[in-house]
């Protein structure tokens, strides 16, 4: 209110030298204009008065209500007057002091600031979970920086593989795979004809599929939830995300290629298999059909695999491996060692953790475990990486719509279109698996 004091007081203060002025002055074009401008003054000032009247019966009924809730002994709550201010934000950044869900639905009820915010950023969308979902989040407003996301395997495999962009329309990809090539022989005698084959091709065909999911949350949760800093909309967008990657993931290893899923590296048909059947499996035992598996890439792709994944369980296996006098086979890269079979942390997951004959070893929770008879026996993958190609538009888009306007209801939705090329070199792919690769013991 001091603000409004200051700028109707020097509005006055202008209006009464326009005056002054005026007093002597004659008829003419210089008068007619500070005749407009003090008009100008007036409905300003009276515009003011009102602002600082209204202000000052605000405070009067927030004063005569405090001393009311002070004679009750009601403590719960500061109800004495808030000043707030709105800087132009930097659109919805983490930590920032505009929320999507609350500007989507001001914007609805006529605010056009939000509305300019929002414009340029999503359409949008208005479930069933309520406060009482997220009661660590909502109130009481303390540790809110220490919440637990869901532990999600993620998307290792993902992460190394090729990416291309999508194409604008279709719903599949033709891959060209060159399945006869030329040939050459030598020339028997001058002029004799030389080798010819007719260079021939298979189409790889590729669906582009859909991976979603979504979260109903009470209009409730989202407004009221968080604290300063903190939005209950970034976690519930966040856990989803990391939903979408993981089963991406999950789905370049395993897919079945039918339902809507990707072809999984399991299914296509002509890469390197190698069998490791071992009741009392070792690292020095395992160690050989490891390379065997690195060297049928070399000898079937004519080129190198460029990594090696396992699951953690099977990096475990090979980091708590002994030698005959009971030292560790794969080290510390900071031990400096020397003629170790591997080097790399045994802390360590989802990117690479450490090297084994010569290539990066990346350890995926999403490779499968449930392999063999017993259903229990995992799979070490080496591949070509450069070889794969994931297909993306965009990988997610997000849209907000009061569907369920009605139950203040909102939907938030995660879904990205893909393709996973898994069959254009087979060969550049070969797995070791078998007894050998139950679930270790320590």
């Amino acid at each position: 209110m001091k603000q409004l004091i200051e700028e109707r007081d020097a509005k006055t203060l202008e209006l009464n030298g326009l005056v002054t002025e005026m007093d002597d002055m004659e008829k003419g074009e210089e008068l007619d204009g500070k005749i407009v401008r003090s008009n100008e003054l007036l409905e300003e000032i009276k515009v003011l008065d009102g602002q600082i009247k209204s202000q000052e019966e605000v405070r009067k009924n927030l004063k005569e209500v405090e001393e009311s809730r002070k004679s009750l002994d009601i403590k719960e709550e500061d109800i004495s007057e808030t000043r707030a201010e709105v800087k132009e934000p930097d659109l919805y950044r983490e930590g920032g002091e505009h929320n999507f869900i609350k500007d989507a639905y001001s914007s609805r009820k006529g605010d056009y600031k939000a509305s300019e915010r929002i414009n340029s950023h999503q359409e949008y969308e208005a479930r069933d979970i309520g406060t009482g979902a997220f009661t660590g989040l909502v109130v009481p407003q303390y540790l809110l920086d220490m919440y637990a996301p869901i532990a999600r395997a993620g998307s290792a495999f993902y992460n190394a593989a090729s990416k291309e962009q999508l194409p604008q329309f279709g719903n599949q990809i033709e891959v060209s795979r060159i399945t006869t090539g030329s040939t050459t022989a030598p020339q028997a005698t001058e002029n004799a004809a030389v080798s010819e084959t007719d260079i021939d091709d298979t189409l790889l065909t590729v669906p582009v599929n859909t991976i979603a999911g979504q979260q109903d949350v009470s209009r409730q949760a989202l407004e009221r939830g968080g604290g300063s800093g903190f939005s209950l909309e970034n976690v519930i967008f966040q856990d989803l995300l990391s939903a979408y990657y993981t089963t991406l993931d999950q789905q370049m290893w395993t897919g079945t290629g039918a339902n809507g899923q990707h072809t999984g590296m399991i299914q296509v048909a002509g890469i390197g298999a190698i069998s490791y059947t071992d009741a009392s499996p070792t690292v020095a035992e395992a160690f050989p059909k490891l390379a065997n598996a690195v060297q049928t890439v070399n000898s079937n792709r004519f080129a190198p695999a460029t990594a090696i994944f396992m699951h953690p369980r099977r990096w475990g296996f090979f980091t708590a491996g002994v030698d005959g006098n009971s030292r560790p086979l794969v080290l510390p890269q900071g031990n400096n060692p020397d003629n170790a079979v591997g080097v790399g942390e045994a802390a360590a997951y989802g990117n690479v953790v450490g090297t084994l004959l010569g290539l990066p070893v990346i350890t995926d929770a999403n490779v499968q475990t449930n392999g063999g008879a017993g259903g229990n026996e995992d799979l070490v993958w080496a591949i070509k990486m450069d070889d794969l190609k994931v297909f993306e538009d965009g990988v997610m888009q997000l849209k907000f719509e009061e569907t369920n306007a009605g139950n203040l209801t909102t939907k938030m939705v995660v879904y990205g279109y893909s393709a996973f090329a898994s069959g254009r070199y087979p060969a550049g792919a070969a797995y070791v698996s078998g007894t050998g690769f139950v679930p270790p013991t320590f």
